[in-house]
């Protein structure tokens, strides 16, 4: 009735259906995934559009303006003049004074010069902490 090779020949028929369906199946899911991962990036797309638009509106100089002038007494702000604008080169340099630089080493770290290294290792100072 059956030969053997006729046998043979429908477990491969049916081992490549099975084979074809689970790879189907298997894309099919990657597909879905896709999709999922590009609506998302469209709603993130979408929600930096809407923050954008909410930005431009809340920075309108037209709005600025009434905000500083609604609560100008809070504020205290002036306008500002075109002296006070000036580039970095301008900007005078900090004085050193001796005794700033002397007190800011002795707050911020310790101070082991006048101590002997005790096991014949060298105190490692680093920031503030003396080991």
């Amino acid at each position: 009735m059956f030969r053997t090779s006729d046998i043979v020949l429908i477990a491969v028929m049916v081992a490549a259906a099975a084979l074809t369906y689970k790879t189907k199946r298997e894309a099919e899911e990657q597909l879905a995934s896709v999709q999922k991962i590009q609506q998302q990036i469209r709603y993130e797309e979408e929600t930096i559009d809407l923050l954008k638009a909410d930005w431009s509106l809340l920075t309108q100089p037209s709005r600025l303006q009434k905000l500083t002038e609604l609560y100008k007494s809070q504020l205290a702000l002036e306008p500002v003049s075109a002296r006070q604008i000036v580039g970095l080169g301008d900007l005078p340099a900090k004085a050193l004074d001796i005794q700033d630089i002397l007190k800011a080493r002795g707050d911020g770290m310790a101070d082991n010069s006048n101590k002997a290294p005790s096991g014949g290792k060298d105190p490692v100072v680093t920031g503030g902490i003396a080991q």
